[in-house]
């Protein structure tokens, strides 16, 4: 052998790095296994969407879309859609109906309402997201809940407050149909998972500053603060972040915190308007009163960043007299309550929801 017997056995490093968007080593052993074995199977090394340019996604949605581990629900007696008017245009509305029951004197008997708002952090989703969720819970209420899933119009072609004003106006409209879906008007709830949470909140708000009754809010993973953990840029500011949850799962899935930075950007422009600094209908944390809000059912996930927001606003409401149910899932994901075919927490959700409007409606 001449020359340096180092460089004859020298060899070119074998080197493996963790697949793009794996789950961080630290918060791996903290996750539901059977959660880690799904993600692993069919997200591991896959561009999030947020990752995705807007108009790549919108051209091709299904390109990018990884969607599993939703139950199928029950059919339901009627499913129909309508046209509900915002301003300078009209949005979809489905509408899941159980077969009607009658009273003693042979009258449709009125029904409790639930008006849905998907998640998506305003960008994404669509009436696909909770179709089998709207149909579980009219199957689940027994003949005393007509369900109306809002289809709003999306950020960034609709940046805030045009999503929030859609969801408002559905609200009211959905109101006005009591007569034709035989609805009780004191029995009306409203929910919605992560941005539909966000946006459930801020109606339950409008609700009681317009004197309007309202029977539950159902809060699931809510955004309640764009403001605090973020820049006017919208870039994460992690020294000013009060929420310990968002440093501790800044790189979590399936809602790492750069995720969020993208959703802020495109719901509320780069950099967002000065006049929106202190707006609750943003952050509806930064509320003034919270007092005589409808009682609320709220949902958190221990590996999301959103999970102590989501207990501050829970103590908010109930600091001010509220009735309250604050429910965290363990080990769960950001968006367990739509994995309900492999999680536990995700049956739990159901089954907690349906409970909470069985008493609420029917008892």
């Amino acid at each position: 052998m001449a020359g340096d017997k180092d460089l004859h056995k020298l060899r070119p490093a074998f080197i493996i790095r963790p697949l793009h968007n794996s789950i961080p080593g630290e918060l791996l052993p903290r996750f539901d296994p059977v959660y880690v074995e799904y993600y692993n199977k069919y997200n591991v090394g896959r561009l999030h969407t947020h990752e995705v340019p807007i108009e790549a996604f919108r051209k091709d949605p299904a390109k990018y879309l990884t969607v599993y581990g939703r139950a199928a629900a029950p059919d339901v007696f009627r499913i129909t859609e309508q046209k509900c008017p915002v301003k300078d245009g009209e949005i979809k509305v489905r509408i899941f109906e159980p077969a009607p029951t009658l009273d003693e004197q042979g009258q449709p008997k009125k029904r409790a309402v639930y008006i849905n708002f998907h998640g998506g952090g305003w960008v994404f989703g669509n009436l696909a997201t909770d179709h089998d969720l709207c149909k579980r819970l009219v199957d689940g209420l027994d003949g005393h809940l007509v369900v109306f899933d809002v289809d709003y119009r999306l950020a960034p072609e609709h940046k805030f407050p045009i999503p929030v004003d859609d969801c408002w106006a559905a609200f009211n409209w959905v109101r006005s149909l009591a007569d034709e879906y035989n609805l009780d008007l004191g029995r009306v709830s409203v929910g919605g998972a992560s941005a539909g949470g966000h946006l459930a909140a801020v109606v339950a708000q409008c609700c009681r500053n317009n004197s309007i009754p309202l029977a539950l809010q159902v809060l699931v993973v809510p955004v309640c603060d764009l403001h605090s953990s973020f820049t006017p840029e919208g870039e994460f500011d992690r020294e000013n972040c009060p929420y310990e949850s968002y440093r501790e799962m800044e790189y979590t899935v399936a809602l790492p915190v750069a995720r969020m930075s993208y959703f802020h950007k495109h719901f509320l422009g780069v950099p967002r308007p000065a006049s929106t600094e202190e707006d609750w209908k943003i952050s509806p944390l930064l509320a003034s009163d919270f007092a005589n809000l409808a009682p609320a059912l709220v949902f958190n996930a221990e590996m999301d960043p959103l999970r102590d927001e989501a207990e501050v606003y829970a103590e908010k409401l109930r600091a001010a007299g509220g009735r309250v149910e604050l429910v965290q899932a363990a080990g769960a994901p950001h968006t367990f309550c739509g994995l309900d075919e492999i999680l536990e927490s995700g049956r739990m959700f159901n089954a907690k929801v349906i409970e909470t409007m069985r008493n609420e409606f029917i008892a």
